[in-house]
């Protein structure tokens, strides 16, 4: 038993250790990325192999000037700015495309409770068979009433 323990010791010793390359990389914007494969362009550097990196993330990044997080009304940068009459018209295109799947939910949702209710008659009619069935129908409802409650949330929304 002995020998054995020495043996795998012995192995273990003797196999290569895993080793990579730990690259820096710094972008246009200044932002910093440790990586172990080295990303094509400037700005990637390999670190020594004996320096520790730490893989736990760094605090929040700054928010960009003009950005909704400062008070700003427009997006941040290189986002272009959409005059007010052309937001409106897209909410009131987006109302009218939630609205209607709002229907439709509603009408699946009326067609999936009807379903369940002829189930479950079935079921008391022909006895305790077929409960996959029952709870198949169940989950169908409880699909649909999130949706709905989903869309219903998403129109109030908006504006």
């Amino acid at each position: 038993m002995n020998t054995r323990i020495l043996l795998l010791l012995a192995t273990l010793l003797c196999s290569p250790l895993a080793r990579a390359d730990v690259y820096k990389c710094v972008d246009e914007a200044g932002h910093v990325t440790y990586t172990n494969s080295k990303i094509s362009g400037k700005g990637c550097s390999t670190l020594a192999r004996d320096q520790a990196v730490s893989s736990v993330p760094g605090g929040p990044r700054p928010a960009v000037v003009g950005s909704p997080q400062n008070g700003a009304s427009s997006g941040g940068a290189g986002f272009p700015r959409v005059d007010t009459g052309t937001q409106r018209a897209r909410d009131s295109d987006r109302r009218r495309i939630l609205e209607g799947e709002l229907s439709a939910e509603q009408k699946s949702l009326d067609a999936a409770r009807k379903e369940l209710d002829e189930q479950q008659l079935s079921r008391y009619a022909n006895g305790a068979a077929g409960g996959d069935r029952l709870q198949s129908g169940k989950d169908k409802v409880q699909l649909h009433e999130r949706n709905v409650e989903a869309l219903r949330r998403e129109i109030g929304n908006l504006r």
